[in-house]
């Protein structure tokens, strides 16, 4: 079955220091903006705050938060699957804070799709955006420009850049979730340059569904992520 998919991507406001990306210790984060592209859609939807001029402010505001949250939900409940790469432990984590809609954010992470939480959960261990992209031969993220960079150009009024980077990665996204599901395998690039697959018999799987899959066997792994790192952000499931 092929779905109505609709990819969603966030950039943070503050610049996180340090190499390993510690951004829990310095939340909150803020959104700069953000994107949805739908799988029936031409073009991405670009979301951030405005002044008065309409020009981009420095970060979303609750409200400008809380119409993201219930723009994702009305999509769902439309029949729309909401799909993200690390959607499940990054997006909808800061979206909830900064929309202070935590039972929605919470309702829609666990029906959407995140294609690296299923790799996780069959897999036991992350794969980069990128590299996705390159395992199924498509153009991938911006060149020359990360996540992590968005944050300082945006504060250096740079908005059209990071405007474009997050439109990119909702692209790379769709193109990934649709590619793999025609295909029914994921592929990607490791870190040796080989090419690597994971059979996708029954498609791509909600959170929720993905939460039901048996654990790998990363006894070969010293630091093997736990599903718990995911989810911990919106309690008992």
């Amino acid at each position: 079955m092929v779905h109505r998919y609709l990819a969603f991507d966030i950039e943070t406001a503050k610049d996180v220091p340090g190499e390993d990306f510690n951004w829990r210790a310095h939340r909150p984060l803020g959104i700069s903006c953000a994107a949805t592209l739908a799988s029936d859609a031409e073009q991405p939807l670009l979301w951030y705050g405005k002044t008065r001029d309409q020009s981009p402010e420095k970060r979303m505001s609750q409200a400008d938060a809380l119409g993201l949250v219930e723009y994702l939900s009305a999509r769902a409940a439309d029949g729309y699957r909401i799909l993200t790469w690390n959607g499940l432990a990054f997006d909808f984590d800061i979206l909830a804070e900064e929309s202070g809609a935590l039972e929605s954010c919470r309702e829609c992470a666990l029906g959407h799709v995140d294609m690296m939480f299923q790799a996780v959960c069959c897999l036991g261990y992350r794969v980069a955006l990128d590299k996705a992209a390159q395992g199924m031969g498509l153009a991938g993220k911006t060149p020359g420009m990360s996540g992590r960079d968005a944050p300082k150009l945006w504060a250096q009024g740079r908005f059209k850049e990071v405007l474009e980077y997050v439109a990119q990665d909702v692209r790379t996204t769709l193109e990934i979730g649709q590619a793999c599901e025609q295909r029914r395998k994921f592929q990607w690039v490791t870190r040796k340059g080989t090419t690597s697959s994971m059979p996708l018999r029954n498609g791509w799987l909600t959170v929720q569904e993905a939460l039901q899959l048996p654990e790998p066997d990363t006894s070969w792994m010293s630091a093997p992520p736990s599903r718990r790192d995911f989810t911990a952000w919106m309690g008992a499931i």
